[in-house]
């Protein structure tokens, strides 16, 4: 068993060290929010935080996360600022197919907890790992804008 802090609350999890973090969300907690895409940390899909840090949970083993912090986008809504992304996602219409944005959405919000007045190259930087097949970066990136302009 290893405990993992998963939205402020300690989880055990019952699953080899070297089971990637994804799997112990899906699989073991049952939390479905995180998508998996690529596998090899190429896509974005399946971003969460550790610590505040935008991470792939897809590679990372839940042997690193232990004693961390891990953030979901199940807590998003009670979290300020991805709260604020969340919000501005929707008035945006950023979402088409919506695999991706629980991705793009923890990105998103990682970036703005470091930088509140991102630049478009800022903001490019901080999505470049986050894939959206639909194709909708130009909503994306308005809606971090606005996002950032409502916790300013």
């Amino acid at each position: 068993m290893i405990t993992l802090n998963i939205n402020g609350r300690d989880q055990q999890v019952d699953a080899d060290p070297s089971t990637p973090i994804l799997w112990a969300l899906r699989d073991n907690l049952n939390m479905t929010g995180t998508k998996f895409g690529c596998g090899a940390a190429l896509c974005g899909a399946c971003t969460v935080h550790l610590n505040g840090e935008a991470i792939r949970s897809c590679i990372t083993p839940i042997s690193a996360a232990a004693g961390q912090k891990i953030t979901t986008i199940e807590a998003m809504e009670a979290d300020k600022v991805g709260k604020a992304v969340q919000d501005a996602w929707v008035k945006h219409d950023v979402p088409q197919c919506g695999y991706c944005q629980s991705g793009q959405v923890m990105s998103a919000t990682a970036l703005l907890r470091v930088n509140k007045a991102p630049s478009d190259a800022d903001i490019d930087n901080a999505m470049s790992g986050n894939i959206c097949r639909c194709g909708t970066y130009q909503r994306i990136r308005a809606a971090i804008k606005d996002a950032a302009k409502t916790i300013a």
